[in-house]
């Protein structure tokens, strides 16, 4: 048993210098590479972008109908963004660079504001 373990009861007196062993810093790690996204920077510092992979849903051709009523055609159509289930959000990138989001909950769809 070491002296000074606590098993023991037996403590090293103040004049006693401790030893440990040093521990070596760890090498800094670059940024992780975010799996679906981009690292922008700008003056302020940098920011991952995340982007969400284009998913067909139940309801795209109707979100897609509902856009081009409210000025909104795109040549990628409607994707899911949340998983399936009896509320789903859909995203549409706008030809003219707009995004039109709606919400469908049981297929009755209508925009997002």
């Amino acid at each position: 048993m070491l002296a000074g373990c606590s098993s023991t009861g037996f403590k090293l007196p103040d004049w006693v210098p401790s030893f440990t062993t040093a521990q070596p810093e760890p090498a800094p790690q670059p940024p992780a590479k975010p799996r679906n996204g981009s690292v922008i920077s700008d003056n302020e510092g940098e920011a991952i972008l995340q982007t969400v992979d284009f998913r067909p849903g139940t309801s795209s051709a109707t979100v897609e109908r509902l856009a081009k009523r409210f000025g909104c055609t795109g040549s990628m159509g409607a994707g899911l963004v949340t998983d399936k289930g009896p509320v789903e959000v859909y995203r549409m990138k706008c030809d003219n660079g707009t995004i039109f989001m709606a919400q469908c909950e049981l297929r009755q769809c209508r925009p997002m504001r």
